[in-house]
């Protein structure tokens, strides 16, 4: 399939969309957008914040928005409430469109606890489920560590990776529902995959925003742990 056909976005909050947003702009959250030109179809990941302005970009992008897909249920990736604070994210979107938002199936709880959105709107999937969109697959893998229900997003040679992976570093284990030994098997599921896929990540934590997962493993410093034993010396709790 010809890459011009596929429609993807990286975008920053606090620059591209949620402009002016003070929390937006300090988190560093990415969301992307999906699609396959030739349909019009397209899907956004982890939308929070002004959401709406998502939904506007791919519109003006010539783009129809079909779906949502969540990479875990903090709010600072699909809005909500937690830990004090409040942000808009998907339950808003879905308020300007109604789409499916697909959520690994541990997640969904979470999920729906987090937004005030009804569980039955919401599509739980198991690892290795694929969303169509247009004439292109997106494998969902089940990446549990930094919530219980994380997913990552592997399509065409890129992997978005949400908190899972960062360029630098890892996402948090110690927020509810995180559990450091099984981000280590996460990670090292990722590490494994074919292909050497550009991961995409959730944070802007690192100088460039995506790079080569061989660079990864060869330069972060949390896949240096090859074994569980040596990942609970390194990064205890």
């Amino acid at each position: 399939m010809a890459s011009d056909r596929l429609y993807f976005r990286q975008l920053l909050a606090g620059r591209d969309w949620a402009v002016g947003d003070p929390i937006a702009t300090q988190m560093r959250n990415f969301a992307y957008l999906i699609g396959d030109r030739e349909t019009g179809d397209c899907v956004v990941v982890d939308p929070a914040y002004a959401a709406g302005d998502l939904v506007e970009i791919a519109e003006a992008d010539g783009m129809r928005l079909s779906g949502v897909l969540a990479t875990h249920h903090h709010p600072d990736h699909v809005g909500g409430t937690m830990l004090g604070f409040t942000l808009s994210g998907v339950k808003e979107l879905l308020e300007k469109v109604d789409v499916a938002v697909h959520v690994n199936a541990e997640e969904l709880p979470w999920v729906a606890n987090v937004t005030g959105i009804a569980p039955s709107e919401l599509t739980g999937h198991a690892h290795g489920d694929k969303v169509a969109v247009g004439g292109f697959e997106i494998e969902l893998l089940h990446t549990p560590g930094h919530t219980p229900g994380s997913q990552c997003f592997l399509f065409e040679n890129r992997l978005i990776a949400g908190d899972t992976l960062f360029v630098d570093g890892c996402g948090r284990t110690d927020f509810p529902g995180g559990n450091s030994d099984d981000m280590f098997r996460s990670l090292r599921s990722l590490a494994a995959l074919q292909g050497n896929p550009v991961v995409y990540p959730g944070h802007w934590y690192s100088e460039e925003p995506s790079a080569e997962l061989s660079k990864i493993v060869e330069k972060n410093y949390v896949m240096r742990p090859k074994t569980l034993d040596e990942w609970q010396m390194f990064m205890p709790g």
